[in-house]
């Protein structure tokens, strides 16, 4: 039972440290999944394999060879060190445990992420209707993520912060989360990300639950046109604009500085609480490990003592069978004595003593002598008959 709940908190721990990214979709749909990989495995050959342990993960693509395989396709972008991995017309029978996974020469190869493809007939739990958004240099873009599930709601960079609540900031980009309801009646976060830079471009993922979708972003340049368009409205009304009363233009125009650090704080809050659940599970792992420790040394000490109690009473335990070093006495009333066997000497008054020293024999198996009772004295004594009680005893 201990040896088991020991594994249960390992697989746990192992589970947090390597969390599964859920991602659904619906029957007939594509996806794209991206895989973020270090400086030093530039030239290692990645592939995309299927299966829901590690060891009977099988391949599906390879960026050396097949690149491409059925309904699934992989490329290698090493400027940005991601590599993609897209499937298109998907059926119920994908649905599955996929992983990213670097390959190493002559060693262990390295799983970058793991994900679990649901595909479904109906609505997915959370979707996007286009994964690629596109942005200005300066402008802003807007992703829709519709929902149906419930759960903590986030917007995060591929690798790295997160932004939660209703707003804060990502590499200086302003973000603004706001859950609505749209014409369909479909629960909707909208992610607003404005002042967008060339730095921005980037994979994010929209988070609701344990549900998360990756959507791309890219910001492109702003064109000749562009700049003269904004230099002429800047001309046409130079008078500032006056901050706006309207409630709902404040969490983008003012206080966003204090809201994103409460974001900021809030994801750093929820950092924390995933260290402490790890260390109290390594903790009740310590515990659980002491015990059986324990145990088992108890369990040794109690078969020890027993086996050594055995082995003194087979070596003190006398032979009960055994007849040496007994004396036999016999005493017979001198009614029934004949003067055949009479056996009184003559002589009268005489009384006779024989002292006998008994030592016992050593016990079979005894490899010390015993105490000081092997000496013992024994005495028997003759009764003296005189001649005038015989005399007396004849008439």
């Amino acid at each position: 039972m201990a040896l088991h709940l020991s594994l249960l908190l390992l697989l746990l721990i192992f589970d947090r440290l390597s969390a599964v990214r859920h991602v659904s979709v619906q029957t007939g749909g594509s996806i794209t999944f991206p895989c973020h990989y270090d400086l030093n495995h530039i030239h290692h050959v990645k592939y995309w394999c299927k299966g829901l342990g590690w060891d009977v993960c099988s391949y599906v693509v390879r960026t050396d060879h097949p690149k491409s395989s059925g309904k699934t396709s992989i490329s290698d972008d090493i400027n940005k060190r991601i590599f993609t991995v897209t499937m298109t017309d998907l059926a119920s029978w994908d649905s599955n445990t996929y992983r990213c996974v670097m390959e190493i020469n002559g060693g262990t190869d390295i799983m970058i992420q793991r994900f679990y493809l649901s595909v479904t007939p109906g609505t997915p739990e959370l979707y996007v209707e286009q994964q690629e958004v596109t942005g200005v240099e300066g402008g802003s873009v807007t992703v829709c993520c519709y929902y149906s599930n419930s759960g903590d709601m986030k917007w995060c960079r591929m690798g790295g912060d997160c932004v939660s609540g209703f707003s804060g900031t990502l590499n200086g980009t302003s973000v603004t989360l706001t859950r609505t309801s749209d014409a369909n009646n479909r629960t909707v976060l909208t992610v607003t990300m404005s002042g967008l830079k060339m730095e921005n471009i980037d994979w994010y993922w929209c988070r609701v639950g344990e549900q998360e979708m990756p959507i791309h972003i890219t910001v492109s340049q702003q064109t000749a046109t562009q700049r003269t368009s904004k230099m002429t409205s800047t001309t046409q009304d130079p008078t500032p604009q006056q901050p706006s009363a309207s409630p709902t233009a404040e969490p983008v125009q003012t206080d966003n500085t204090s809201q994103g650090a409460e974001g900021n704080m809030e994801e750093v809050h929820q950092r924390s609480i995933d260290v402490k659940v790890l260390l109290i599970s390594l903790g009740m792992l310590v515990v659980v490990t002491a015990g059986i420790l324990v145990t088992w040394k108890m369990w040794r000490r109690h078969k020890d003592n027993k086996a050594k109690d055995q082995t003194t009473n087979n070596s003190v335990s006398p032979n009960p069978g055994s007849h040496h070093d007994v004396m036999y006495s016999t005493v017979m009333p001198d009614q029934f004595r004949t003067e055949q066997k009479d056996p009184f000497p003559e002589a009268d008054d005489v009384t006779y003593s024989t002292v006998i020293l008994q030592h016992k024999t050593q016990l079979k198996g005894q490899t010390k002598s015993a105490e000081p009772d092997d000496n013992v004295v024994y005495s028997s004594l003759a009764l003296q008959v005189t001649t005038q009680q015989r005399e007396a005893a004849a008439q």
